[in-house]
């Protein structure tokens, strides 16, 4: 799987945006190593500020101490849903995007285990519970199109469904994007003029 995504993902131009204030973040879309891989995904708690009861992926807000959106993409994911970084083999990452939330966030991809997914527990303080989706349920879907606000504008995103959850949003922005590259999927992303 690293060597097949690295391929794919060294083609993809590394998307840098201008930060003009915004909060530097990082969240880790990853990917299992398996003959049917699966993304691991997680639903925000209802108790949070923001974001209450969203699919997205393990990440946050880059600390002083991070290293770089590497490093905070696996503590993230560390202190979200207990995967530690030795499991996860970093590959690379996507372009940056601008959430409506203030955050300019750096898309990290990384490799784990299909042993990894049986361990990984919610974080209770920030989720209501960790998932993971079939890569191939997602390239089978024909998904409704939402008109997303990520600054500086609005754009149409593909809105994915899952056992329940709808995976709408940034998360699905990189989510269509990733498979866009990897997989040659074909979901539409534009913005809206």
């Amino acid at each position: 799987m690293y060597s097949f995504l690295y391929d794919k993902l060294s083609t993809v131009p590394r998307r840098r945006l201008e930060a003009d204030g915004l909060k530097p973040a990082a969240v880790l879309l990853a990917i299992s190593d398996a003959a049917q891989p699966e993304i691991i995904l997680t639903q925000r708690s209802l108790k949070l500020s923001t974001h209450q009861g969203q699919v997205a992926f393990p990440g946050g807000k880059c600390d002083a101490e991070d290293q770089d959106e590497i490093a905070t993409a696996l503590r993230e994911a560390y202190e979200e849903v207990a995967l530690a970084p030795s499991q996860v083999q970093v590959v690379g990452q996507l372009g940056q995007v601008y959430s409506r939330h203030g955050f300019l966030v750096t898309p990290i991809i990384g490799v784990v285990a299909p042993a990894s997914l049986l361990s990984l527990k919610a974080n209770t303080d920030e989720l209501d519970q960790v998932f993971t989706v079939p890569v191939a349920h997602l390239l089978e879907q024909k998904p409704a199109m939402r008109s997303v606000q990520m600054l500086p504008g609005y754009y149409q995103v593909p809105t994915f469904e899952y056992q329940g959850f709808t995976i709408w949003g940034m998360t699905a922005f990189v989510l269509a994007e990733f498979l866009n590259y990897v997989y040659d999927a074909g979901f539409p992303l534009q913005q809206k003029p």
